[in-house]
């Protein structure tokens, strides 16, 4: 071994425990250092997540809020030009103006006209059924004399019912007018207002003797009544 190897070699122990001397301190001052940064960068983070976050709250509420424009309405342009006009007349007393009553009419309203009620077929024939039988006409006998004095005629009104009846009927108990449906010697009209039977001579004669004295006021006013128009 040379003398510069011995120096080499004396040295090269040296070297290698100054090395392994400093590379633990090179370790010890680079963890520090990572530590540190890794704070700032989880920091950083930790903000931008809270702004991710809280931004688009922020963003929807004031969006939300309406914008409150100035609107003017017709009502406040009106005020705005009215003009308060007080006039006044010398030499005169203002007095409050008085109103007399009214009354309101109201017009009726108008009762409805009843629609008429078109009856089935079933209830026609039912009707028709029972609506008896037709005319119950004169069977029984007797003479005009003794038709009179039943029905209550003084005699001295006979010639003057002869006239009318002989007329009218020619003293048939049974006639009746075809068109206006007048039956009885005095054709009574309508048959129904005879009270009994219109076909009953002495019905007919009682009804006759009412409806001559109240309408003419006797049985000669009532002959004089038919001479001048064929009726009576």
């Amino acid at each position: 071994m040379t003398p510069d190897n011995d120096s080499i070699a004396a040295r090269t122990p040296n070297a290698v425990q100054n090395a392994a001397a400093t590379a633990p301190r090179a370790g010890k001052k680079a963890f520090p250092r990572r530590n540190a940064a890794s704070a700032v960068l989880a920091g950083l983070a930790v903000v931008g997540f809270s702004v991710a976050i809280v931004a688009p709250a922020g963003l929807a509420m004031s969006a939300s809020e309406p914008a409150h424009a100035s609107v003017t309405t017709a009502y406040a342009l009106a005020a705005r030009d009215a003009q308060n006009i007080t006039v006044s007349v010398h030499g005169v007393t203002p007095t409050a103006q008085t109103r007399d009553a009214f009354e309101v009419y109201v017009t009726p309203k108008p009762t409805p006209t009843p629609e008429p009620v078109v009856a089935s077929s079933d209830s026609s024939s039912s009707s028709s059924d029972s609506s008896g039988p037709g005319p119950l006409f004169y069977t029984g006998g007797g003479a005009p004399a003794e038709w009179m004095a039943a029905a209550g005629i003084a005699s001295s009104d006979w010639g003057n019912v002869d006239y009318i009846v002989s007329r009218e009927s020619g003293w048939n108990p049974n006639a009746t007018n075809s068109g206006s449906g007048a039956c009885g010697l005095v054709q009574a009209l309508p048959c129904s207002k005879v009270p009994g039977n219109g076909y009953d001579p002495v019905d007919n004669l009682r009804w006759a003797n009412g409806y001559a004295v109240g309408r003419y006021g006797s049985w000669g006013a009532a002959v004089a009544f038919w001479s001048s128009n064929n009726w009576w």
